[in-house]
């Protein structure tokens, strides 16, 4: 049984691993053909037909992978104020209430998200002629990813992976 939990827990980091190489790659690849097209723009009067639709989807799928990695790092709004002040019992009920909230977002996303992704199938962006569901599939995917964080942390498990992070925020 724990050879299978430990299996679990190291395919679920190279998940994360992949999740955060892609939206890192997303904004890098984004700056970069923002830059292109700045200059061949300002230098040589034309741009790439197909910059600002690719644009705009890298900017969509780093936005909604940033809100699952958001919520696995738990970097969502809280009070500590109020919450420091209130008993330990009481906490942990916001914390579940909290945990059932995210999960219910998560929930959310995959059912409306898939719901659009389908209605937007048919229809083609632009420049590339991909299908707009690319646009969009992201959506789902960020719900199932949401539910998952959500899950594992209502179980009591640590999902934060970027504690360096956390400590230079509460310096």
């Amino acid at each position: 049984m724990h050879q299978i939990l430990q299996s679990l827990k190291t395919a679920a980091l190279g998940i994360d691993r992949a999740i955060e190489t892609f939206a890192v790659s997303a904004v890098a690849l984004m700056t970069l053909i923002v830059t292109v097209q700045v200059i061949t723009r300002k230098l040589f009067g034309f741009v790439f037909f197909w910059s600002e639709e690719l644009t705009l989807l890298l900017l969509i799928w780093f936005s909604f992978l940033g809100i699952a990695i958001g919520f696995r790092e738990k970097l969502h709004l809280a009070m500590d104020v109020i919450s420091g002040r209130l008993s330990r019992g009481t906490n942990r009920v916001l914390d579940i209430v909290i945990g059932l909230s995210t999960f219910a977002f998560g929930l959310y996303l995959i059912k409306y998200g898939w719901d659009f992704t389908k209605l937007m199938h048919p229809n083609r962006m632009s420049a590339t002629e991909w299908p707009s569901s690319v646009m969009y599939v992201v959506m789902p995917i960020t719900g199932v990813l949401v539910c998952i964080y959500a899950l594992l942390q209502m179980l009591g498990m640590d999902t934060i992976r970027l504690k360096e992070l956390d400590e230079e925020l509460m310096e």
